[in-house]
């Protein structure tokens, strides 16, 4: 996780601490620094230095508690990309933040049920003869971890589905004016369908640790879960606001200065046949097109 945060920092000096602030260049800080914390914290945890058995059950709790800050977090920055997509809809983000709240009082649940309290899963200080480590071991079920998920499956499949149904409409207004599809609309979308697919797998991983797997499964388990989410949303934002600097842009929105750019079309004259009319040569590299504008 070290090194992965290594290869990322000159572009994060460039795109976050270079330029003015912006809602996605804090959600951006957030998603890094917490997600590298609890990252680091969970190598560490019970395994590179001794912890006490004791202190070692409150660190758990904090972890998982952590795991599901950075699960909204990231949750936002799906939801403040498609508010950036649908042409900054108010109506779609208020749906939007509004249909999440239930979710975030379900995580809130689901850390009070299966985390918080002390019977749920034990840790326990195994000695070696040649080290002390903590383990830990869940007492629940794998079905109340099935419950509690589905609706967070279902919140994000709501995204994608909205996400898909907004590059469609796209991809069919583009066609009729004989123009490219938005280069970032498309990697927009493409980017929630990969965090839906991640956030699944995750999901899924955190269900088989209640099922009383073989240790070697549950710690690649463990493994997954404990870095890929922190990897990955960073690095989609990155990726984003990388793009982004390579294009030629003359005009930026000041809200999404960090996103948003809108190339006009050139136009070019046919000089073989006067009677060919004006053909429409359009780059257009934008999350989307103030009407006003268009």
């Amino acid at each position: 996780m070290s090194y992965e945060y290594l290869l990322l920092l000159d572009k994060e000096i460039k795109y976050v601490w270079q330029r003015p602030w912006s809602v996605m260049s804090c959600l951006y800080l957030v998603v890094r620094y917490l997600g590298l914390s609890l990252a680091i914290t969970w190598g560490c945890w019970g395994g590179m230095f001794y912890i006490p058995e004791s202190p070692c059950y409150y660190i758990l709790v904090v972890l998982e508690w952590g795991a599901s800050i950075y699960f909204c977090f990231a949750e936002a920055i799906l939801i403040w990309r498609l508010y950036a997509l649908c042409n900054q809809s108010k109506l779609l983000l208020y749906v939007l933040v509004g249909s999440f709240l239930p979710i975030v009082a379900v995580l809130i649940g689901t850390d009070i049920y299966l985390y918080s309290r002390p019977h749920a899963f034990s840790v326990k200080e195994l000695v070696t003869p040649n080290t002390k480590y903590c383990t830990f071991s869940f007492n629940i079920g794998p079905m109340p971890a099935i419950y509690t998920s589905i609706p967070i499956v279902c919140y994000d499949a709501f995204l994608v589905i909205l996400a898909a149904t907004t590059l469609v409409r796209h991809l069919k207004e583009q066609r009729e004016y004989r123009m490219r599809p938005n280069a970032y609309v498309v990697m927009i979308v493409r980017y929630h369908i990969i965090y839906f697919v991640l956030n699944l797998t995750n999901q899924v991983m955190m269900v088989i640790l209640w099922a009383h797997i073989p240790t070697p499964a549950m710690n690649l388990s463990e493994l997954f879960s404990d870095t890929m989410p922190f990897i990955l949303a960073p690095r989609l934002i990155i990726s984003i606001w990388d793009t982004h600097a390579q294009d030629d842009c003359v005009y930026v929105s000041t809200t999404f200065a960090d996103c948003v750019c809108w190339t006009p079309p050139r136009f070019e004259r046919h000089e073989t046949d006067s009677d060919v009319p004006l053909t429409w040569h359009a780059r257009v590299s934008c999350e989307s097109i103030d009407r006003d504008q268009s």
